[in-house]
Formats: structure tokens, sequence, C-alpha cells
């Protein structure tokens, strides 16, 4: 069995691309977590506007809060026919898009640009994805 074959095995097997989506995002999130603690670079890249209020702690609080994302994330991919999973999890981008959306608008510390279109994007089409997928995969009519 080849590598491929080995981790092709461990994907989500729930029908339809979200849950795959889920769990690819998931693992970026890890990554993106662990490199808040070792690197402040990418994080500043984000809060462009404002890079000087990005520090050690502040870095290490998004990549935790990152990571807290990642299990819930991860955990519906693996779990996406509960109900309570499915709307935790949507929940979750809920808070990201809040988060970045009001850093961006409110607060100015986000720049629109490379650092923060990622987020943007993830989250608010993560969002409509899987509020326009919730009965099929839960059985629950919004």
């Amino acid at each position: 069995m080849s590598l491929i074959d080995t981790l092709t095995t461990h994907l989500p097997t729930a029908p339809g691309i979200l849950p795959k989506w889920l769990f690819f995002i998931s693992v970026v999130s890890v990554f993106n977590s662990v490199q808040t603690y070792v690197n402040l670079a990418l994080t500043k890249q984000v809060y462009a506007n404002k890079p000087e209020e990005v520090t050690p702690l502040s870095a290490r609080t998004f990549g935790t809060w990152t990571l807290i994302s990642a299990i819930i994330r991860y955990f519906a991919a693996y779990h996406i026919n509960d109900i309570n999973v499915y709307n935790i999890c949507i929940a979750s981008y809920c808070v990201a898009l809040w988060h970045f959306g009001s850093e961006w608008l409110y607060y100015k510390s986000c720049k629109f640009d490379k650092g923060l279109f990622g987020p943007l994007i993830v989250s608010t089409c993560s969002i409509a994805w899987m509020l326009s997928q919730r009965e099929f995969y839960t059985g629950v009519v919004a």
C-alpha cells in the first residue's frame, strides 16, 4: 500500500466534499497554530495595520484559539451527522468571521490584503457551505 493510499484511508468517510474540507482546514489550522508559537511574522501580516500590537503573548493566545478551532473542525469532519458538533463548527467559523471582521472594520488592525483574505474567505465560504448542507448532513431542517 502506498503512502497516498494509507493517508486517504484516514480521511473522513461521510459523503461529499464538506467533511474533507473541514479536515483540510483543521490540518492547516494546526500548522498555523504552531507557527504562532515560533514566529511572529505571519501573524503580523494578518494584523498589518498595527503590527506593533502583535506581541509574543498575543500571538500565542491567537495560536491557542486557532488550535481549539482546529480541534472543533476535526471533530466535525468525522462527526458531521451530529447536529451538535455541526452547529459548534458553524459557530467556530462565525467567531472567526466576527474576530477578523471587527479587527478589519472596527479596530482597523487588519489591512484588506493577503493576510486577511484567507481567514475571511475560509470563514464566509465555510459558513455558507455548512448552512446550505445542514439538512443533508444532519437531517435537521433549518
